[in-house]
């Protein structure tokens, strides 16, 4: 390193490194990644299966349906701890993208006057995540899960509905909703509450900025960066 002021400056051995270190963190970030996609693959196969279970004859019941709901939730909490460590991972490989990359990119070499390299030792040194469960919960359910659950409810009304023939009446529908010794009016009502929890959760952690993700400005009318792939 060489020294400048007080500051040591960055040399080639320690570019070199941190660049070793933006692999192992883009590394960390792409397991976890994976890692939720798997969830949420889940998520998908058994509400399929639930679907073809409901609707295979017209004496299936609509059981399947509210399991699957249940099941789709547990994915859900499972995919919402491993967001966290996902963008635990990946905010770190971002700051050096920006911080550490892009001044170089821009000519300017290693820059450190806003003080990120300190920021950054300090979150080595005292790990902190930095999105909390339910913002995570909210960010999936937004992403991936509201259209998950919005198709189980879809189905599960639609078999109460009109499968195997219309509904002609208020107690027909409740029969048709009731689950062993569970009146259909308390498995209704139990629903709404399920399904109104989450569009809750989605709307109050809206607003949340938290975590590395990276705001989209408006699509420009031209693409540089692909005029440029181009040549």
């Amino acid at each position: 390193m060489t020294e400048t002021g007080n500051k040591r400056a960055f040399d080639s051995s320690d570019i070199t490194a941190l660049s070793h270190l933006y692999r192992g963190e883009l590394y960390r970030s792409t397991v976890w990644r994976t890692r939720l996609d798997a969830t949420t693959n889940w998520a998908v196969l058994t509400t399929g299966i639930a679907l073809s279970l409901t609707f295979s004859s017209e004496h299936a019941s609509p059981l399947p349906l509210v399991l699957v709901g249940l099941l789709v939730a547990t994915f859900l909490f499972i995919e919402a701890r491993r967001y966290r460590f996902f963008d635990f991972w990946r905010m770190r490989a971002h700051v050096l993208e920006v911080q550490f990359f892009g001044p170089i990119l821009r000519g300017e070499g290693v820059q450190t006057a806003n003080g990120w390299n300190e920021i950054l030792y300090q979150d080595y040194k005292a790990p902190n995540l930095h999105i909390s469960y339910l913002e995570a919960i909210g960010r999936r359910l937004r992403n991936n899960y509201c259209w998950i659950f919005a198709i189980q409810v879809t189905a599960y009304l639609g078999k109460l509905l009109i499968h195997p023939e219309p509904v002609a009446s208020l107690h027909e529908l409740f029969a048709r909703a009731t689950i062993g010794p569970i009146p259909g009016q308390l498995v209704l009502l139990a629903g709404l509450v399920f399904h109104a929890t989450w569009i809750t959760i989605a709307m109050v952690t809206y607003r949340s900025r938290r975590g590395a993700g990276r705001s989209r400005p408006p699509r420009p009318a031209s693409d540089r960066l692909l005029d440029l792939a181009r040549g």
